[in-house]
């Protein structure tokens, strides 16, 4: 028999809460934080109205639908190119020789872009491999920490188990990292994705000329049009919540097994 869960469970920490209510929490939560919004006596901060007839204005005058879908491109692409890099990187940092380079790579993290334009300005051949060039090397650097954390955990039993089974070097590579770690994968892509949209107003605003969300709302903000940044800052959000439940869904129907076990699915 189900369990009944109490309103006062809801305050305890490691509850177990199963989806509906995790969704009807969620639901009304915003539902609140709306509300507030909309009773904010501040004479600064717009109003939902304001910022509604914002973006529909936004929508058909100023081509924001059309700028969001030169950011999307950027930010997916960006985001496929340095999954590939981390993963590859990944793999072959299962082998010493690499392990350095990987770790290097990883370090860079505390870099910050400001020193390194210059350097991707030489090697773009124009403003669009440019933004993707700093995007990419910006999630690549944080997966391939996350990758080598994971490794770092894994247990010697895959590796062992797969020896037992007659695979032999780069073939169990393949198995235990990328078969064995497909959801950890898909996860910090997750991660990655959304450090790209909190990064893309930065990076388009070195080559605005090529217009994206990013640099329409540099100049929205430059203007201090408080409606029409917030606008579009709930645009970035919308995508940003979407694209992230899309590969969410992705992990759960490539790595079912991620879940089992679980009372919930992973947030």
């Amino acid at each position: 028999m189900e369990k009944t869960l109490k309103p006062v469970n809801l305050l305890l920490p490691f509850t177990p809460v199963r989806v509906r209510w995790k969704h009807a929490l969620v639901a009304a939560q915003a539902a609140a934080a709306l509300a507030l919004w909309a009773l904010s006596t501040s004479r600064t901060l717009p109003a939902p109205p304001e910022v509604g007839r914002a973006w529909l204005d936004l929508v058909a005058h100023q081509g924001l639908l059309v700028e969001l879908w030169v950011s999307v491109k950027v930010s997916l692409l960006a985001l496929a190119l340095s999954t590939a890099a981390a993963v590859a990187l990944a793999c072959l940092a299962t082998a010493p020789l690499f392990m350095p380079l990987a770790r290097l790579s990883a370090a860079l993290r505390f870099l910050g872009f400001a020193g390194l334009t210059y350097v991707f300005m030489l090697v773009s051949s124009d403003a669009i491999t440019l933004r993707v060039a700093i995007l990419a090397f910006g999630m690549f650097v944080f997966m391939v920490t996350g990758l080598l954390s994971d490794l770092a955990a894994t247990s010697r039993d895959p590796v062992d188990h797969c020896r037992t089974l007659g695979m032999r070097h780069w073939r169990i590579t393949a198995e235990v990292v990328l078969l064995g770690k497909a959801d950890v994968i898909l996860d910090l892509m997750r991660q990655n994705a959304a450090v790209g949209w909190t990064l893309l107003t930065l990076v388009e605003g070195l080559t605005r000329s090529a217009g994206g969300i990013g640099a329409m709302l540099l100049n929205e903000n430059r203007y201090f049009l408080l409606a029409r940044v917030f606008a579009i800052q709930a645009t970035i959000l919308a995508v940003g919540l979407v694209q992230d439940a899309l590969l969410s869904m992705l992990k759960e129907a490539a790595c079912p097994w991620s879940t089992l076990g679980k009372e919930t699915a992973p947030s």
